[in-house]
């Protein structure tokens, strides 16, 4: 194929009618924000850039954080050939077409850069393809992708990539985007609009400077945008704000809803999060973490259903995945309620913080040298699995804290089990030493 290939897809600047958000597209590495932990200066991925080292990489980061911006950037500061690919339109015939112009052209001194867009949508086929051009350097892929590599990318590809992991932004760094877009546009639209605006996009600056530039086009010239111009031009209603007090208030209220059992109102609070633009893996977060700490052994299945809650919304998104998220939601606030795992741990945090770190006793330690055997280290551990009821009368708390108890088990849904078995493991060890009956030999640990 001739070099012509490559000159139709040079990174070029924005038509004067191009899309906002295409308008908007940064220039410069300072033009991108949110992503300091990657492109502040001495960072090692801008200093690679800099240095012209760039090598083949992964881009991972949700919608519109701006990986397919910074892949353009990158051509465009080491003065490379852009070439974006598709997973839909390339077959594997054109990925060997276009691969061995990129070895012609690397013979000529030019280098190519090989974005692919949503890389987890290649198959295992397309990306065997491009591992003999990555390999040898013939092109240096930037893949960008929304879905964690591990899974999506062929272990053979990935070996060959650095990882990127690009932040979510937040409402202040849309904001910031928005803003530079106000001021060069010279649009008519006050700050509570943007941030607005902004609470809407979730994280995403494409959706925002599109929401921006479509309430700009139904605003009548020179009067400024009004929140009823935003709620149809995002075709959302502003529900509340996720950054402000309505998010925390409403989150709080799912959360004592379920703890009191009332699923009809913890179903409209979900609701209310899920339609007015909420991250629903942020909800699904705090049900996991719901979960362990208000029903815990209660209900130990309730925290592999809200896991499972969690990986099904992932595995559909939207909008079927809200379905997994009310089921969960549902079997949480029916299942019986327990803190008793929240407390215990509270309860050793609070002893870790302000006690000393007591040396682990003896007679459980690991002993796999015969110098730690002549410290003591191991002697007078008992194997359980040696005593008919496989409990021996050791103390495995150091001896400041000998006779603690963290734990207190509630006699609630399942925990009652667990609360008995404790109970009587405890009650085993008493007895045992206070009548001196021998438990178990000695071994090694």
């Amino acid at each position: 194929m001739s070099g012509s290939l490559f000159e139709d897809d040079k990174v070029r600047a924005p038509a004067a009618d191009a899309p906002l958000a295409d308008r908007m597209r940064p220039q410069t590495l300072d033009d991108v924000h949110g992503q300091g932990h990657l492109l502040e200066s001495g960072k090692p991925l801008r200093t690679a850039i800099e240095r012209d080292q760039v090598p083949s990489m992964i881009l991972w980061g949700p919608p519109g954080v701006g990986k397919t911006t910074l892949a353009q950037i990158i051509a465009r500061m080491t003065k490379s050939e852009f070439i974006p690919f598709s997973a839909v339109l390339a077959g594997i015939k054109q990925i060997k077409e276009i691969m061995a112009a990129a070895d012609k052209a690397r013979r000529l001194g030019r280098r190519t850069i090989l974005f692919i867009d949503e890389i987890h949508r290649f198959n295992k086929a397309q990306q065997d393809a491009f591992l003999p051009y990555v390999e040898r350097g013939s092109v240096t892929l930037i893949g960008a992708t929304t879905e964690n590599p591990s899974f999506e990318v062929i272990s053979a590809l990935l070996s060959r990539c650095r990882v990127f992991v690009l932040n979510a932004l937040t409402d202040e760094d849309v904001v910031k985007v928005l803003q530079r877009a106000v001021d060069r546009e010279q649009f008519h639209v006050d700050p509570d609009s943007l941030r607005a605006i902004a609470s809407i996009a979730n994280g995403d600056a494409r959706t925002a400077l599109n929401i921006l530039e479509l309430a700009v086009q139904g605003t009548p010239q020179g009067q400024p945008i009004t929140k009823s111009t935003i709620e149809q031009a995002s075709q959302k209603t502003l529900l509340y704000d996720k950054g402000g007090e309505e998010h925390y208030n409403i989150i709080s209220a799912l959360h004592k809803s379920l703890r009191n059992s009332d699923a009809d109102a913890a179903l409209y609070w979900l609701a209310r999060m899920l339609e007015a633009g909420e991250d629903p893996l942020y909800i699904a977060r705090r049900l996991v973490r719901f979960a362990s700490e208000d029903i815990g052994l209660a209900d130990p299945r309730a925290l592999r259903i809200a896991l499972d809650a969690k990986d099904a919304f992932h595995f559909l998104g939207l909008p079927e995945g809200k379905l997994a998220l009310a089921q969960c939601v549902i079997y949480l606030a029916a299942t019986p309620k327990s803190n008793s795992v929240y407390t215990a741990y509270s309860a050793v945090v609070e002893d870790v913080e302000n006690t000393r770190a007591e040396p682990v006793p003896l007679h459980i330690r690991n002993a796999p040298t015969g110098l730690m055997k002549n410290l003591g280290y191991g002697k007078g551990y008992k194997y359980a699995h040696d005593l008919e009821d496989k409990v021996a009368d050791m103390d495995c708390l150091p001896d400041s804290l000998k006779g603690r108890k963290y734990y207190q088990g509630q006699e609630t849904g399942e925990e009652t089990e667990v609360k008995r078995r404790l109970d009587e493991a405890a009650k085993k060890r008493r007895r045992k030493k206070e009548s001196g009956e021998k438990n178990g030999k000695e071994r090694e640990p």
